[in-house]
């Protein structure tokens, strides 16, 4: 009975669904997390009787045959790109990307990788590293008796001396964007790395064409829509129960065929 094995592709459908949907939920506090949607299709089709196919000797055509479909599977899952809300903290080290654009990051293996989280600090050599002490490129140290550092929304880095009247410039912070951001590959720690769907970095100043502005004392919050998730879920739980109860019905009809005398 083929709805036995179409109820079992529905209800792994539906887990699947509920399993983005709760790491969205998950992580509706987190920096700069974006939003996941999954998207399913449909499995072949098998056909009892072809559409087109001869019907009789004089060439009259079937117009609709049969078809009889196999299931659904997960076909992607989205992250939806939307910027998140802006919010201030006023620390002077906490940035935030305004349109399009990711921070640059080098990785210990030499590789780069990119986050539009902005929660940076500075390492005991004075240089604008992440969280886990992952360099921000291009590098920029500042001057362990700074009394204060200034970034503009072009990702120019100015600091302050003790004395001085004038702040002096210190470095230029990096906004890359991607031909197709969906194809950047999560690695964790609100970090991305490119791949061959996503396309090559392009590097440039913020608030060239097509880049963001940087935002000082601002941190990016999730663009998760909790009300959303939660309708999702309620969705998915009653999808996965009609999945179930298919595969119930599929049950019993077996049942009734095998006490048949």
């Amino acid at each position: 009975m083929r709805a036995l094995d179409i109820a079992a592709t529905g209800m792994l459908a539906q887990q699947t669904n509920v399993e983005v949907v709760s790491n969205n939920i998950a992580n509706m506090n987190t920096t700069a997390y974006t939003d996941r949607r999954p998207e399913f299709t449909d499995l072949l089709y098998q056909n009892l009787r072809r559409m087109g196919t001869n019907s009789s000797d004089i060439g009259t055509i079937v117009p609709v045959g049969i078809q009889l479909g196999l299931g659904v599977k997960t076909a992607a899952v989205y992250r939806l790109t939307q910027q998140g809300s802006l919010q201030n903290t006023n620390n002077t080290l906490d940035l935030a990307i305004q349109g399009k654009g990711y921070f640059k990051v080098q990785l210990p293996s030499g590789e780069f990788a990119y986050t539009r989280d902005g929660s940076f600090q500075l390492s005991p050599t004075g240089q604008i590293v992440t969280n886990d002490g992952y360099v921000v490129q291009p590098a920029t140290t500042i001057d362990t008796h700074a009394v204060g550092i200034t970034i503009d929304s072009s990702g120019e880095v100015f600091e302050k001396l003790d004395g001085s009247v004038t702040p002096s410039k210190k470095g230029q912070l990096a906004v890359s964007i991607f031909p197709n951001e969906g194809g950047l590959e999560a690695i964790g720690s609100n970090m991305y790395m490119a791949t061959p769907s996503s396309g090559n970095a392009v590097d440039s100043t913020a608030g060239q064409q097509g880049y963001g502005t940087i935002s000082q004392g601002f941190l990016e919050t999730s663009n998760v829509n909790v009300v959303s998730e939660v309708t999702n879920l309620i969705s998915a739980q009653r999808a996965y129960e009609m999945n179930s109860k298919v595969i119930q019905a599929s049950d019993e009809m077996l049942s009734t065929v095998n006490q048949m005398k």
